[in-house]
């Protein structure tokens, strides 16, 4: 009996620390997508957003993704890597505000030039997407390991078209948009499942911010798509 007892509450401790990562993981994740907004909102009212807009530009596009590929290198290695709690939380801020500059080209485009509530539209799309996905994961309770090396060839493809298009000069299309927006799907089944599966209990910033990585990147296409969908 007392051996029972002892497991019951073990296996109680362990739901409640389960719980409790997964209430710090989704209020990190929130955390970010606010200082996100926050951030791009400032951009725009200062009037740097157009600055930073041609800045994005008028640089080397290789150069710019060579540049945030290394800030979301290093962001990732700090967050699941370090100890310090300050080390992760700065890895997060940085990544934010990395994805923050990328995002001030086309978010400056879809104000100015399309308009129509474009960028609102295609957030709450976002929303939704990503409330629909998790979902799944919490309630099939399904294994989404499987897809984790679907996702890094997916990756690798895309951002070998991606090199291609900016040296040989075509665009990707309708087409190539969809596929992101069917990876970035992909990507939040796996990371959701991680989380709810995997992370250690102590490791909520790091969590967080691949969460806040795939739905930035599912924002990004949707966007693209609709801008599209409005030409």
């Amino acid at each position: 009996m007392q051996g029972f007892s002892s497991a019951f509450s073990a296996s109680v401790a362990l739901d409640q620390s389960r719980t409790s990562f997964l209430r710090k993981t989704y209020l990190h994740l929130l955390g970010a997508i606010l200082a996100l907004v926050a951030f791009e909102t400032f951009l725009f009212k200062s009037g740097a957003a157009l600055r930073v807009a041609q800045g994005v530009v008028n640089t080397n596009w290789l150069i710019v993704l060579a540049g945030f590929g290394i800030v979301s290198w290093l962001a990732r290695s700090a967050a699941h890597q370090s100890r310090s709690k300050g080390v992760q939380y700065a890895a997060l801020a940085g990544y934010v505000v990395a994805w923050g500059l990328m995002l001030a080209p086309i978010l400056y485009i879809a104000q100015m030039k399309v308009g129509g509530g474009v960028i609102e539209s295609a957030a709450g799309i976002t929303v939704v997407g990503f409330a629909a996905l998790t979902a799944v994961v919490f309630v099939t309770k399904k294994d989404f390991s499987f897809m984790g090396s679907i996702l890094r060839w997916g990756g690798l493809c895309a951002l070998g078209l991606i090199v291609a298009s900016v040296i040989f000069g075509f665009n990707l299309g309708v087409f190539f948009t969809i596929a992101m927006i069917a990876l970035a799907g992909g990507s939040i089944l796996f990371d959701t499942y991680n989380v709810l599966n995997h992370y250690e209990h102590d490791r909520y910033v790091g969590a967080s911010l691949e969460l806040f990585a795939s739905i930035v990147m599912l924002f990004w296409y949707v966007l693209r798509l609709l801008m599209r969908s409005r030409d």
